[in-house]
């Protein structure tokens, strides 16, 4: 039950290239493991002879062991929380609590390659930021007192603040950034992008980080958001007015496109009465003077029995001008001799979808007050400070990455604040039809005592961002009355293992002992924490369809339509395995104290051969 080893994988990667490079070694207990030769390897990927140690690289103190820890597997799990869900059993949307490192870790196998975006918002190391503890060696509480982080009393101690003389002022940062993108990268899709907000005191930092992590050929741009309304802050004398957004592929998508804005679309104003259904046009020239010389575009075109010439090269080639020509798209103006050819870029395509356009690098339609003001509307004045204005993060949504769009669209939001991600989608959603799902995490981060949401009764952040998406639902779903879109969220929150701690050494163990492990299922824990433990084991998502039955006093739970089947009540009877084995789901799940004894079990394990093969049992 733990999550996935990333070290061991890793290694049998590159075993399966390079065999010659793995080799043995012993781990801390003296078993035999795996290990690479790296000077081997080293030499495999070289055809000349590696001398010294340098190397063009980015790096900082702490750089190694931040690897070390994203690979590092943990004894951790998400347990449900049913009540503080909305729509539970048929939402496909999530919200998770905790340290997103852990998180991030957890979902490895349920959404590997398979969110196709990412938008962070993470600290700017300001000085004022959230640590996030990220040696889970020690806990939390132990983490927060070695840092100074929390005071006596368990607030944020808000007077600890980074200095810029320390050695550990961006090293740490870097750190903890890096370690959580190097796990991200796994949950992106093939053509799925990134989006990272920061400001300029880390930018370049992480621009290295991005670069190493997803590849520089992968860099798409650096977004420039024009944030504020006037001149904003002074830094060393010059007024601050923008932030940055990283944006990053998978593997570099070339036909990334946006939707038009409205003042984009109110320029195709003329019109063609042969062309109705594609709206108005705009003409674009049909010459260019590019330095790129190719022969196959200069030729003439026939107007009005006359040979046109580019003064270089056209940018289309002969046939499909020619047939643009014949078809009424092209335009041909002549002024003193001197002709201009352009062609007409329709408003719609022939189907009357509007196109879309390239964004644009430079945003300069909403503003940090825009955020402010709409969580000011929905949860009052100073509840949570500088949230981002979910039409920046809309703008991102709205990218078309395929030509198809695909319908398992999944955001993920692993620095999720006051969930403006979770808003803007659910926006999305209710004006264009689309079926796009939110992860949101966020660490349980406790709101400042005395602060205004600590007054209204908001303890951690979380709580904030669960009621700001309960309340935005409503009002869009006030807003858009005939749109269907998810409103709701299943509640996760990272917690311990569901299974007991059984590692003692012999000295250790007590006559008492053997009654606490009775069972090595942890007492408080649920049917759904060991149902969505499995789904985390076995690979399954977190957000597919579930319902529960009762079948001769038995509860059943059934995991989008027989995906997984799981039964934990004691003593299950013949009839109740049978009736299971009947649907022939593909997974089934039982704990070992459903059953008296070994011979039932064994009797278990020959129903389901006889009545359903294909299906894999599990007994916790």
């Amino acid at each position: 039950m733990e999550s996935i080893d990333m070290t061991v994988q890793n290694i049998e990667k590159i075993g399966a290239l390079f065999p010659n490079c793995i080799t043995e070694t012993k781990d801390a207990n003296g078993k035999l493991k795996k290990a690479i030769n790296f000077d081997l390897l080293r030499q495999m990927l070289s055809g000349d002879v590696i001398e010294g140690d340098e190397a063009f690289e980015f790096t900082w103190v702490g750089k190694k062991a931040s690897i070390v820890e994203a690979n590092k597997p943990i004894r951790k799990t998400l347990r449900p929380y049913k009540e503080e869900s909305v729509n539970w059993d048929s939402t496909e949307n999530l919200y998770i609590e905790g340290d997103n490192l852990a998180v991030l870790k957890l979902l490895q196998e349920s959404y590997l390659g398979r969110v196709k975006m990412i938008y962070i918002d993470p600290p700017y190391n300001t000085g004022h930021d959230f640590v996030y503890p990220d040696s889970f060696v020690m806990d939390n509480e132990d983490y927060s007192e070695g840092t100074g982080y929390r005071d006596e009393n368990g607030n944020i101690n808000y007077s600890r603040e980074n200095s810029v003389t320390s050695g550990k002022y961006h090293s740490d940062w870097c750190s903890m950034i890096f370690s959580r993108l190097l796990l991200a990268r796994n949950l992106l899709s093939d053509d799925g992008l990134i989006f990272i907000s920061i400001n300029e005191i880390e930018q370049a930092n992480l621009e290295e980080i991005c670069n190493e992590v997803f590849g520089s050929e992968n860099h798409i741009t650096t977004f420039v958001w024009k944030n504020k309304y006037g001149p904003g802050a002074f830094t060393k004398g010059v007024a601050s007015l923008h932030e940055f957004i990283l944006c990053y592929g998978k593997n570099y998508p070339s036909n990334v496109e946006a939707t038009l804005s409205d003042e984009e679309m109110s320029k195709y104003k003329m019109t063609d009465d042969k062309f109705e259904i594609r709206g108005g046009y705009i003409t674009q020239p049909l010459a260019t003077r590019s330095k790129d010389d190719r022969p196959n575009l200069v030729y003439p075109l026939i107007h009005n029995g006359k040979e046109i010439w580019p003064n270089k090269q056209w940018i289309w080639e002969k046939k499909r001008l020619y047939d643009a020509y014949d078809r009424g798209e092209v335009v041909v103006n002549e002024k003193n001799g001197n002709y201009s050819v352009r062609f007409k870029q329709y408003l719609k395509d022939e189907h009357g979808v509007v196109r879309k356009g390239k964004p644009l690098s430079l945003l300069t339609f909403c503003f940090n007050q825009d955020g402010t003001k709409e969580m000011e509307e929905l949860l009052g004045r100073g509840v949570f400070d500088f949230p981002k204005p979910t039409e920046l993060i809309k703008y991102f949504l709205s990218l078309r990455i395929n030509e198809k769009e695909d319908e398992d669209f999944i955001v993920l939001d692993f620095f999720s604040g006051s969930a403006s991600t979770a808003d803007a989608l659910m926006q999305l959603n209710a004006e264009d039809g689309g079926k796009r799902k939110f992860i949101m995490v966020q660490v349980a981060e406790k709101c400042p005592q005395g602060s205004v949401a600590d007054k209204q009764g908001y303890q951690t952040i979380p709580e904030i961002g669960k009621e700001r998406i309960r309340r935005a639902a409503k009002k869009i779903a006030a807003e858009h009355p005939d749109a269907k879109f998810d409103g709701g969220f299943r509640v996760l929150k990272l917690d311990d293992t569901n299974m007991k701690d059984v590692y003692y050494a012999p000295a250790d163990y007590q006559q008492n002992f053997l009654d606490q492990l009775e069972s090595n299922i942890k007492e408080d824990r649920t049917d759904l924490d060991l149902l969505f433990g499995c789904l985390l084991e076995w690979g399954l998502p977190l957000s597919l369809p579930y319902q529960s039955e009762n079948i001769d006093g038995c509860t059943i739970h059934n995991y989008n339509d027989g995906d997984l089947i799981a039964c934990f009540d004691e003593n299950i009877p013949d009839s109740v395995i049978k009736a299971i084995a009947k649907r022939q789901p593909l997974r089934v799940v039982f704990r070992d104290s459903s059953f008296a004894g070994s011979p039932t079990k064994i009797n278990v394990t020959q129903i389901f051969k006889e009545l359903a093969p294909d299906t894999s049992v599990k007994v916790l």
